[in-house]
C-alpha cells in the first residue's frame, strides 16, 4: 500500500486499538481509534491517508495532510534537529527536510515551499525544498487552452510564477492577468501557450465568450452595488480599470460594448449607467 497518499478502503473489523482496513489487493491497515469517526461501520467504504507513524508502522488517519507524497506546499518549520527540519503538515507526525534537501539553512518558524517524496534508502517519506529538481518539461501531454491545476508561487517582474498539474512550471503574465492572487493559492486556470523550453504561459481565465460573460457580470454587479453607475468609460486610464475591475482596458470595452447593444447599460460622458428596467 503506497503511503503519502489518499486510499479508499473497506473497514474489515474492529478491534481495541481501532479499525483494519483492506484493499482489493488483500493488503490491510490499521486506522487508530482516534481516528475514527463515528458515522464508520463494518464493511463502509472510507477515504484515508496512509503514512508510516512514529515507530515507523504504516497507519491510516482521517486528518487532511497540506501536502500528498508528489505534491508542493508551503510548509511552517516546526523545530530543527541535527538531522535536518521538521515541517507542520497537519498529520501527527511531522514531516523531516533532511540538510541536503534543504535550498537555503531553514530556522524555525519560516514557511518554505517543499515537495515530499519517498526517500529510496529509508522508505521513508521525507520534504525537500530543492523542489525544481523535481519539475518536467516533458509538456508533450498537454496542449493550448487545457484547463489544469495551479499552485501560486510568488510574484515576479512580469507575472505570477506557478506550478502546474504538481510537475511543471508556469508563468501568469502581469498584463493578461488580472484576478487577484496569493502566494500558496491553489486554483484552475488554462494554458494559452505550450513554450519549446517545457514552460508554460497560463490565463487565470479561460479566453473566449466565457471570460467575457465572467467580466460582464461582474461589472453589472459593481453597478447593482453602486446605486447603477460606474465611474468608467472608453478613456479611463488602462491602469484604474486593471486595478479596480481585474480587467484589462481591451476586455471592459469589449464588454460595455455588449451590454449596450443588449440595452443593459447607457452610456455618458463620465461613465456608465444600468439601464432601468421599470
Amino acid at each position: 500500500m503506497e503511503i503519502g497518499k489518499y486510499h479508499i478502503l473497506k473497514v474489515l473489523r474492529e478491534t481495541s486499538v481501532g479499525l483494519f482496513l483492506g484493499n482489493e489487493q488483500d493488503e490491510d491497515v490499521l486506522l487508530p481509534n482516534k481516528f475514527v469517526l463515528p458515522a464508520f461501520k463494518i464493511d463502509d467504504e472510507v477515504k484515508v491517508f496512509v503514512y508510516l507513524d512514529s515507530d515507523e508502522r504504516i497507519t491510516a488517519t482521517t486528518q487532511v495532510p497540506e501536502i500528498v507524497c508528489g505534491g508542493y506546499a508551503f510548509l511552517e518549520v516546526a523545530y530543527m534537529t541535527p538531522v535536518g527540519a521538521f515541517m507542520n503538515w497537519n498529520i501527527d507526525k511531522q514531516l523531516l527536510v533532511p540538510f541536503q534537501e534543504q535550498k537555503s539553512k531553514m530556522q524555525e518558524g519560516e514557511y518554505h515551499l517543499v515537495h515530499m517524496h519517498v526517500d529510496e534508502k529509508s522508505n521513508r517519506l521525507v520534504g525537500s525544498s530543492k523542489w525544481e529538481k523535481f519539475m518536467s518539461k516533458d509538456t508533450g501531454d498537454l496542449k493550448d487552452l487545457d484547463e489544469v491545476d495551479i499552485m501560486v508561487l510568488g510574484e515576479s517582474p512580469l507575472g505570477f510564477n506557478c506550478i502546474v498539474n504538481e510537475k511543471h512550471l508556469g508563468l501568469a503574465y502581469q498584463n493578461e492577468n488580472f484576478k487577484e492572487v496569493s502566494t500558496g493559492m491553489r486554483m484552475k486556470a488554462y494554458i494559452k501557450q505550450v513554450r519549446k523550453d517545457g514552460k508554460l504561459d497560463l490565463l487565470f481565465e479561460k479566453p473566449g465568450i466565457a471570460s467575457l460573460e465572467n467580466h460582464a457580470e461582474k461589472i453589472l454587479g459593481i453597478l447593482r452595488k453602486n446605486g447603477g453607475f460606474l465611474a468608467f468609460h472608453d478613456k479611463s486610464d488602462p491602469k484604474d480599470v486593471q486595478e479596480v475591475l481585474q480587467m484589462s482596458k481591451k476586455a471592459f470595452k469589449r464588454v460595455i460594448g455588449n451590454l449596450y447593444k443588449q440595452h443593459l447599460i447607457e452610456l455618458a460622458d463620465d461613465g456608465i449607467k444600468l439601464v432601468d428596467k421599470e
